[in-house]
């Protein structure tokens, strides 16, 4: 592997241009600013200090610029992962001590290192055992259990930390009296005035323009001292360099919470990745190193305070659409909060709690996908209940048990498919060479002394009771009138020793019952397995055909009915055995 695939950026910086820069220029200034006020409200969705976002937002944006294949995935603090954060920490400690810190750092250090490893060893493929409606439903879910998490900084009431819906409503509604009016009409002006940019003005960061709002409305009215509750003193200055905090047994508690945020986290990043480069077509995403950078960037940020991060779907639609050419964005925007953090902190002093509350909501409710439910429902209902279940379990459970539940339905709906993949029994379109499913087509040709069968797929140990036991069925409903059976094997790509054993016994039942076994369509893999197993003889050398329907003539002409079908052995026979 050469050293620009282990750093992707050195392929782009060989021809970086002028106008490369002015667009990176302009899009990671406006990632940027969209970046404070967004990170500092997912450091209190992961129960946080709000510098922590920004701290976030420094060192791992650098080493992804460096080490991503994607140029135009904005990575940082996000609202799933920060829940998901909380969702593991929070058992362990109070949110916002020294002792939760130092859990969240060593989180981020494992986060990365899981990844990191995940990618040095082509492990990526693991993400596909999290389904699409599973992750849809559990999204959701979260999405909720976050926006009403903030509910406490919206109304100004101090809720108990919980991560089940029904208790959050329920406290909620039952001091709903206590709201500081104050405080929930500055969150809901910091919400309307996000929707109204988002809607009519997008090329301006609403998120800004409220945390601007939010500040301007403390310091001249002075609502801090009418019980709205402000952010208060920032520390100025960069991270410090320090070494996570080891403790076995803080390692084996976090460890679930840590494999499900780095597989989550990197299916969040690498769908947007893909979708985002698949309008740019001038490069490719590489999804193991998309792993590894991922992986560094969170272990590179765990020795300067920062939490777990990675590819976020809105900030990349920004950068994206900001211009951003190569991962000189990103770095531009790392900068940018550098300067924050260094000079700019105090201005954020009158900012309101319910301000980033209203940032996050927008962000968060915006992930609440019930188009895809609707659309599972009339395609789908295996996989519109999948959504469904995971979505309730996350609610009711919570977050660790529902993403949980989500893979062990994943992983049993993959085990039920491939145990019952499609099975289909032939017959003739009219006039025709052609052969189809007879339960499709009602009007192609079936006859009593041929059954012919398509499988579609592997056959081996965990399908084939499902291939017999639907065999044995047809051959029965045939009766005596079953003389030849066909497998037409276009479909089948291999085959174990369990189906070799059973296509042996079939063989040699069919043989005793005076029945032929006619193979047609045979894939040059399964060929070299038969052929190892010296199926090919037993079953006979001319028993193999390039169709079905040559393997119908052939039976034909045993009976007399026509001469000898044709047949192309150096093409049927072949193998590489």
């Amino acid at each position: 592997m050469g050293i620009k695939q282990w750093i992707p950026a050195l392929g782009w910086l060989k021809q970086y241009s002028g106008s490369d820069f002015r667009a990176d220029l302009a899009a990671g200034l406006t990632v940027g600013v969209m970046l404070i006020p967004q990170g500092m409200a997912y450091a209190m969705i992961a129960g946080l200090p709000p510098i922590y976002g920004l701290y976030a937002s420094t060192l791992p944006l650098i080493i992804y610029a460096l080490m991503g294949t994607s140029r135009q995935l904005a990575v940082g603090p996000v609202a799933m992962v920060s829940l998901l954060t909380a969702a593991g920490i929070s058992v362990l400690a109070e949110g916002g001590t020294e002792a939760y810190i130092s859990m969240a750092i060593m989180l981020a250090l494992m986060v990365g290192v899981i990844q990191f490893l995940l990618g040095v060893f082509r492990l990526g493929f693991l993400v596909n055992f999290l389904s699409h409606p599973v992750i849809s439903g559990f999204t959701s879910a979260a999405a909720l259990i976050i926006g009403l998490s903030q509910l406490k900084h919206l109304l100004g009431i101090d809720l108990a930390r919980s991560h089940h819906v029904h208790e959050i409503l329920l406290e909620a509604i039952e001091r709903f009296g206590q709201t500081n009016w104050l405080t929930f009409a500055v969150g809901v002006g910091g919400i309307l005035i996000i929707l109204a940019v988002k809607r009519w003005f997008k090329a301006i960061p609403g998120s800004l323009l409220a945390v601007a709002f939010g500040i301007l409305a403390v310091w001249l009215l002075g609502l801090n001292t009418q019980g709205v509750k402000i952010v208060g003193d920032i520390p100025s200055g960069l991270p410090a360099l320090t070494m996570p905090t080891f403790s076995w047994a803080t390692i084996q508690t976090l460890l679930p919470v840590a494999l499900a945020i780095s597989l989550v986290s990197f299916m969040e990043s690498i769908a947007v990745a893909k979708a985002i480069q698949a309008k740019h077509k001038d490069y490719e995403v590489v999804p193991n190193q998309e792993l590894i950078a991922l992986g560094l960037a969170n272990i590179g940020g765990a020795f300067f305070q920062s939490y777990p991060v990675t590819g976020g779907f809105s900030r990349t639609a920004v950068n994206d659409q900001a211009g951003a050419k190569t991962g000189m964005a990103s770095i531009i925007s790392a900068v940018l909060i550098i300067l924050t953090l260094l000079f700019l902190t105090p201005l954020f002093y009158f900012l309101p709690k319910a301000i980033l509350a209203s940032i996050i909501m927008v962000a968060v409710f915006g992930l609440i996908d019930y188009k895809e439910a609707f659309h599972l429902w009339k395609t789908d209902r295996s996989d519109f209940w999948m959504l469904i279940i995971t979505f309730i379990a996350t609610l009711g459970l919570g977050i660790e048990q529902g993403i949980g539940i989500g893979v062990i339905l994943s992983l049993a709906m993959i085990i039920f498919e491939t145990t019952r993949p499609h099975i289909a029994q032939l017959g003739k379109v009219p006039n025709t060479h052609f052969y189809r499913n007879q339960e499709r087509f009602q009007q192609v040709e079936v006859r009593d002394d041929l059954l012919i069968v398509r499988f579609d797929a592997r056959l081996y140990f965990a399908n084939l009771n499902f291939f017999r036991d639907r065999l044995q069925k047809w051959i029965a409903e045939k009766g005596d009138a079953l003389n030849a059976i066909i497998i037409n094997a276009e479909s089948i790509n291999g085959l174990d020793s369990s189906a070799l054993h059973f296509l042996e016994e079939l063989t040699q039942e069919l043989h005793q019952n005076r029945k032929l076994l006619l193979f047609s369509g045979v894939k040059g893999p399964v060929r070299d397995n038969l052929s190892k197993a010296h199926l090919i003889e037993k079953i006979g050398n001319d028993h193999f055909f390039m169709s079905v329907q040559e393997a119908v003539d052939y039976y034909d002409a045993r009976k007399g009915a026509l001469p000898n079908a044709r047949q192309f052995p150096e093409f049927t026979l072949q193998t590489n055995v």
